[in-house]
């Protein structure tokens, strides 16, 4: 009775999830470039060069808020040429270089062609915007926004106030910290350390920076505050015998300044065609990265000079009094929610994104527990599946798959390495500060690399609805005329659906309708 039922279920069950991970909707960016419309559906006119230049402008400054959340070079090309050709330009140039967006249209063969220059001034970690601006992209590229509307909305989405105070980010950032220390294996000493101490160096990074400091010696005082206090509480732990290893509260502060780099976004860059921005992103995170290793190593000297020698780090786990890999994974999509809520997602983003790391957690340590595997493996397969897993889910909820990306990975972060490459070159042991030091560089190099590779196959393995098509190759097919399998109703022309990958005419365009409204000629193959 038992084993009939669940042979009943289980083909229902792995329908139902095949329906929810490979079927449904798609992102914005596959929509764009997968299926462009055949003609604007929300024209405007073009005789008027003002008008052009308002379009040229809207398409700017949704750009400029593309870039600033970490979206790469090849996607935000495309979606401002979409929203272009939405409102009827065609001939259309989209340049991107770092922080500078230029776009150019030839909307008048009379006339001087059409352009449009921006600066982005600085990254955000505001995905709430992210996810307004990606709602406001699929209903421009739809036709449902007319252009006064759309610069309506995007002034509405620049002009927005926080979805919540930043007292509450704050304490997220603190909770990120905490919920890291139990990660690398800290208890709850560790954890509540590493939670006042990101709060405090957070807070003043923030002030810095409101102060226009530049962000590389807001880095260097966040390391050298990481080390200060865990210096002095572990003086204290060490005459109490509380179990306090200070090297977790140290690594714990620099993921929380590692999370928001833009690593991810520079190789992301390197592998789609940008090298120019991709070298210069990549350079920018080395150099936020050193900035930080600078100021762990100037605050070492600082305590060492004051006579506190912190005991060295051999292993890169360590197994405290809440250690065990149930905590680990937990602790995993907790610090992952934790950092969804200090860059302000909306909440459908963090369901998503915490329960891509969870799976990711399982990965990863499923992977590090066999007996010939490595950190850099186990980090290899993690990231492809915060890639795969949270590119399906975000296309399938409607969710920008940068914010699973960015929040998916932060768990894996290299701080231990970081910090222990550090201690080791203070402590004149050059090869092993060295080693772990190449050693962070590479899995922060093997996670970016690992999410970039997950979200290309979760373009790929996008298809329509699987029951739907399941029913189609069961239906009868009648034979008809080729025109009239083209066209709905005399006049329309039937769009082709986008996971038609080839097509009969070759390189011809597929968009001509007034061709698609007339027989085929005779001879005709």
């Amino acid at each position: 009775m038992y084993g009939e039922r669940v042979t009943k279920l289980a083909p229902r069950f792995v329908r139902t999830v095949a329906d929810v991970l490979f079927t449904g909707n798609r992102a914005t960016i596959d929509a764009i470039r997968t299926a462009p419309p055949p003609s604007p559906l929300a024209p405007v006119d073009l005789r008027d060069p003002v008008v052009v230049h308002s379009v040229l402008d809207l398409a700017g400054r949704i750009g400029d808020l593309l870039l600033s959340a970490g979206t790469g070079n090849s996607d935000t090309k495309a979606q401002l040429r979409g929203i272009m050709s939405a409102y009827g330009l065609y001939n259309t140039h989209v340049d991107i270089t770092l922080n500078t967006v230029t776009l150019y249209a030839q909307f008048d063969p009379s006339r001087n062609p059409a352009s449009n220059f921006r600066v982005v001034k600085s990254l955000s970690t505001d995905f709430s915007r992210l996810t307004e601006v990606d709602r406001l992209i699929r209903s421009i590229i739809a036709g449902a926004t007319p252009l006064e509307l759309a610069q309506k909305i995007l002034y509405d989405i620049e002009t927005s106030p926080l979805p919540y105070r930043n007292r509450y980010a704050l304490g997220a950032w603190g909770l990120f910290a905490a919920s890291i220390a139990l990660l690398l294996g800290g208890g709850w000493a560790v954890a509540a350390v590493a939670f006042v101490t990101t709060i405090f160096t957070v807070f003043a990074n923030a002030w810095l920076a409101s102060k226009s400091l530049p962000l590389f010696f807001q880095n260097f005082l966040g390391g050298f505050v990481a080390v200060l206090p865990t210096a002095a509480i572990y003086e204290l732990a060490r005459d109490t015998s509380l179990y306090f290893p200070p090297s977790l509260v140290i690594a714990s502060c620099i993921v929380a300044l590692l999370a928001g780099l833009t690593l991810v976004q520079a190789l992301q860059d390197a592998v789609t065609g940008a090298p120019v921005t991709a070298s210069a992103r990549f350079f920018e995170t080395l150099l936020s990265t050193g900035a930080i290793i600078a100021g762990i190593g100037a605050g070492l000297t600082a305590i060492a000079s004051a006579g506190v020698i912190l005991p060295p780090l051999d292993t890169s786990q360590t197994a405290g009094i809440l250690g065990g890999t149930t905590v680990q994974i937990v602790a995993g999509a907790l610090a992952t929610l934790s950092f969804c809520v200090s860059c302000f997602t909306e909440r459908r983003s963090m369901v998503v994104a915490s329960t891509t790391a969870l799976v990711a957690s399982v990965a990863y340590y499923s992977v590090l527990g066999l007996a010939t595997a490595n950190g850099l493996l186990a980090a290899a397969v993690s990231s492809v599946l915060v890639g795969l897993a949270g590119g399906l889910l975000s296309r399938r909820y409607l969710i920008p798959p940068q914010i699973t990306a960015t929040a998916g990975i932060t768990p894996f972060l290299p701080g231990l390495a970081l910090y222990r490459g550090m201690s080791s070159i203070l402590s004149d042991q050059f090869v092993v500060g060295i080693s772990n030091l190449a050693l962070a560089l590479g899995t922060a190099t093997t996670l970016a690399a690992g999410v970039v590779l997950g979200e290309w196959t979760a373009r790929r393995l996008r298809r329509p609805r699987i029951i739907h098509r399941y029913k189609q190759l069961r239906r009868p097919r009648v034979a008809r005329p080729r025109a009239v399998r083209r066209l709905a109703r005399p006049g329309q022309a039937i769009q082709p659906l986008h996971w038609r990958r080839r097509q009969r005419k070759g390189t011809q365009s597929q968009w001509r309708l007034d061709e698609l409204a007339q027989p085929d000629a005779p001879g005709e193959q």
